[in-house]
């Protein structure tokens, strides 16, 4: 199977879904007190966000930007969705790292500080980008890529 520019935007939002997964595991492992397995989850969570990441810029580096074709009143919810979404992945990138280089340091103390902050955040940027993405996708915002293929 070969992967096309219009599948793109559903791959990057399997991706998010399935750092979702991860961070809520991560998550759970912490509370258990399995640090082992939290690591583990994190570090997935990690690697699938920088996939998506891979898979989003090449996408937005080939086809520009993407309108949104939705009316009515969930044209300013997916907008308010949107900009928050954008605004906290941008805040999130630089705490992720920091929150990782502090895990792999065993600086565990300053890690849980930040970490209280990135988890939350990054959880929110990870569930809105699949939310936008299903939202583009039912509003027939990607239908016009298919003149791509």
């Amino acid at each position: 199977m070969i992967i096309t520019i219009t599948d793109l935007p559903q791959l990057n939002a399997v991706l998010n879904s399935i750092a979702t997964i991860f961070l809520f595991a991560g998550f759970i492992f912490i509370k258990k007190r399995n640090i082992q397995a939290h690591m583990r989850m994190m570090w997935s969570a990690f690697i699938m966000s920088a996939l998506f990441l891979i898979s989003y810029v090449i996408f937005h580096y080939q086809v520009g930007s993407v309108g949104y074709d939705g009316t009515g009143w969930i044209r300013p919810v997916y907008f308010a969705i949107l900009i928050s979404h954008i605004i906290l992945a941008i805040v999130n990138l630089p705490m992720i790292l920091l929150t990782m280089y502090r895990a792999v340091r065993k600086d565990f103390e300053r890690h849980k500080k930040i970490a209280r902050w990135t988890w939350p955040v990054w959880m929110y940027v990870s569930v809105t980008g699949v939310i936008v993405y299903l939202m583009m996708e039912f509003s027939g915002s990607y239908d016009k890529l298919y003149y791509l293929q």
